[in-house]
């Protein structure tokens, strides 16, 4: 079982990005390292925030950590806009990686608008061997002490 987060997909789809800023920033050295400082924090805050939110109960809480991890997004694609203008990222390689931050934020808006919260079933909690048809109830087979036969021996 994993943490609530990790069912988000839009906290999958933030650290796919993260991995290829990643990636792409160990390229960037000299004047183009502020660019990079930046970039890899605010990439790495997208999905930070995401799993801060879920430890939140309040629901203005948890938007705050969708308003920041949607914020950060923001400037990650600013950061790429900034690389591509100063021709150290190709426009070409950026372009899909900005759609990708632009369904980030479009999920993350809608998820601090809605008041989510993350829903469980009682299934998440339950071992597989204990309870095979899902019914909510353990199936614990009780026998009654007539059952057993005791020899002494």
């Amino acid at each position: 079982m994993g943490l609530g987060n990790e069912k988000l997909d839009v906290y999958r789809l933030s650290l796919r990005y993260v991995g290829w800023g990643f990636q792409r920033s160990t390229q960037l050295q000299g004047a183009n390292r502020v660019s990079r400082d930046q970039w890899l924090r605010a990439g790495q805050s997208i999905p930070l925030n995401i799993a801060e939110e879920h430890g939140k109960s309040s629901a203005a809480d948890r938007r705050r950590f969708f308003e920041l991890a949607r914020g950060s997004a923001s400037v990650c694609a600013a950061v790429q806009d900034v690389l591509v203008d100063c021709n150290v990222l190709e426009e070409k390689e950026s372009a899909p990686k900005t759609q990708e931050l632009d369904r980030v934020v479009i999920k993350l808006s809608r998820l601090g608008k809605s008041d989510y919260i993350e829903k469980e079933s009682q299934a998440d909690y339950l071992e597989k061997e204990d309870d095979f048809d899902f019914d909510f109830d353990p199936d614990f087979e009780y026998s009654s002490p007539s059952d057993h036969s005791h020899s002494d021996p």
